[in-house]
Formats: structure tokens, C-alpha cells, sequence
């Protein structure tokens, strides 16, 4: 990919992981009640790797499940057919808190969408947002509460996230033009 920049390799991954998996077990002290929400196509697969590593910080299972926003965005007009997910949400959300997480954040439109999506499952007593890379661009008040790394862009740039689970070679994000 020319004009590319790699921001966060394999390494970098894990800690980022590490570091918002921590920050998600010091800000909710009952683990009992935590769940995560992945948003496909990247932040389903992180989610499931948080949910190991809280697991371990924990000494529990927790509940990890994936959910397609697709149809709850504010611009399928403005889009081609849009590509379906599997929704798969294995527990009662009711009650617990519920941590979105994506890949990369950027207007806050998917985020608003996720939100959308999870009052179909029920109600949260909470939600919380943790994604890899905020890039900045906000267009809706939404803020994460959890952050691997903030990356500043510019409009012409994209944030590429490259996962294992994908086929990928190695895990890494890149800064690249669209």
C-alpha cells in the first residue's frame, strides 16, 4: 500500500488491549455485571480478545457477543446495499453495563447506530465505548471511554485495521490516503 504509515503494530495491539481491558475493570468494579459488544467487522474480534483479558483480571467468563449496526445507520441512502453481519448477542443486556467496542472511531455515527442496535436486546444500565484508534472528526457528541491511541487525521486519510482473525499476516493499524 503506498503512502502508507503503520501506527500500531502486533506488540502495540496487545498493549492497547491490555491497557483498556484494565480501564475497563478499574471503572466497573462488579465484573459480574460487565458485557461486551463487538461491532463487525474489527470490533467483534477485539471484543473477544478483551474478553480474555478481563476473563483473566476477573477470574470469570464474560459475556462477549457481536452486533451488525448496519441497519440502524442514519446514511443508508447514501450508501450502496449495505454488507450484512451475524448479530449474535447470547445474553440478556438488561441491566448490565455494556461495553461497545469498534475498531476505529471516527464521526460517531456508528457508535449512535450501536446504541440504536442494543436497545433491540433490551436495556443497559449503562454503556460504555471502547475503541483501538480515535481519529478525531467527531460529527455527534460521542466520546469513547476507553482509548488504545488517538490519531489525529486529516479528512483524506483512512485508519486500516488489520486483524489475524481477518487472514491478515500480522495484526497492525496503518494511516494511509483513501
Amino acid at each position: 500500500m503506498p503512502d502508507t504509515t503503520v501506527i500500531l503494530d502486533a506488540v502495540a495491539i496487545q498493549r492497547a488491549l491490555t491497557r483498556i481491558a484494565h480501564e475497563i475493570a478499574e471503572r466497573n468494579s462488579n465484573g459480574a455485571e460487565v458485557a461486551l459488544v463487538g461491532i463487525p467487522a474489527v470490533g467483534d474480534h477485539l471484543a473477544f480478545r478483551l474478553g480474555k483479558i478481563l476473563a483473566e483480571i476477573w477470574q470469570h467468563p464474560v459475556p462477549v457477543g457481536s452486533l451488525d449496526v448496519s441497519m440502524h445507520r442514519d446514511d443508508l441512502d447514501h450508501r450502496a446495499a449495505p454488507t450484512v453481519h451475524p448479530t449474535v448477542v447470547p445474553f440478556d443486556v438488561t441491566g448490565k453495563t455494556v461495553v461497545l467496542v469498534d475498531d476505529v472511531l471516527f464521526t460517531g455515527r456508528t457508535t449512535r447506530a450501536a446504541m440504536d442496535a442494543l436497545n433491540d436486546f433490551g436495556r443497559p444500565k449503562y454503556i460504555q465505548l471502547a475503541v483501538l484508534v480515535d481519529r478525531g472528526h467527531r460529527e455527534l457528541p460521542i466520546k469513547a471511554d476507553f482509548v488504545g491511541k488517538n490519531v489525529p487525521t486529516r479528512a483524506n486519510e483512512k485508519i486500516f485495521v488489520r486483524l489475524t482473525e481477518d487472514r491478515h499476516a500480522s495484526d497492525e493499524v496503518i494511516l494511509g490516503k483513501k
